[in-house]
């Protein structure tokens, strides 16, 4: 049984990881729109401002939907997600540039739970590869995996402490919240998840 933080506390650390996620985009639109009312804006600039604006939306639009099924409720208790969505939800979110995502999932309704386990998992293993690289999930019956693949790919230790349980309850900020809200959704889907290296460039975060 994983030692827990309080409701209140998850709650709001949470909150925080999502305000984290989603303020940088929302403050690029806001700073996009501030110089399209600049009236000393020229018309190339209130261009290139608009273009700002339309690309910071899509991203924080993207991130929202992701956290909104990572973090959030997702419909009613007992609910099951579909993991063709839940696999769209996460290329946008992801991207196309630093990063690419290989998603190799059914297209099926599972339990609500074991798809927030493993949109939580890419994002560990997304962040094993900082420099970016190509990360590939794969389910296989209650058996997950996330490989993520990239140039100087390692698990970042504090985050690795928290999935594990070494980590003191009193580490945990709105940063290290993840891992741990990730091995609670593991318990609650009756499963055991690691993380580690498989080579050199590799990260694998496996849920079984």
């Amino acid at each position: 049984m994983i030692q827990r933080i309080s409701d209140l506390d998850l709650a709001a650390l949470l909150c925080s990881r999502v305000c984290h996620d989603v303020i940088s985009p929302v403050g690029a639109i806001a700073n996009g729109l501030e110089l399209m009312d600049d009236p000393e804006t020229d018309a190339e600039m209130k261009a290139t401002a608009l273009d700002m604006v339309r690309s910071s939306a899509k991203t924080a639009t993207a991130k929202l939907k992701f956290c909104r099924i990572a973090f959030g409720a997702s419909g009613s208790a007992g609910a099951h997600i579909d993991l063709g969505e839940a696999g769209e939800t996460a290329k946008s979110f992801v991207g196309d540039e630093k990063t690419k995502l290989d998603w190799q999932a059914p297209r099926e309704n599972r339990p609500k739970a074991e798809v927030k386990l493993l949109l939580n998992m890419l994002l560990l293993g997304i962040a094993g590869i900082p420099r970016g690289g190509t990360v590939t999930v794969s389910v296989d019956g209650r058996s997950f995996a996330v490989r993520a693949k990239g140039e100087r790919a390692k698990v970042p230790q504090p985050l690795a402490d928290v999935l594990s349980g070494v980590a003191a309850l009193e580490s945990l900020d709105a940063r290290l919240v993840q891992p741990y809200y990730t091995r609670l959704l593991a318990e609650s889907a009756g499963l055991a998840i690691s993380m580690g290296m498989d080579g050199d460039d590799t990260v694998l975060v496996k849920a079984a």
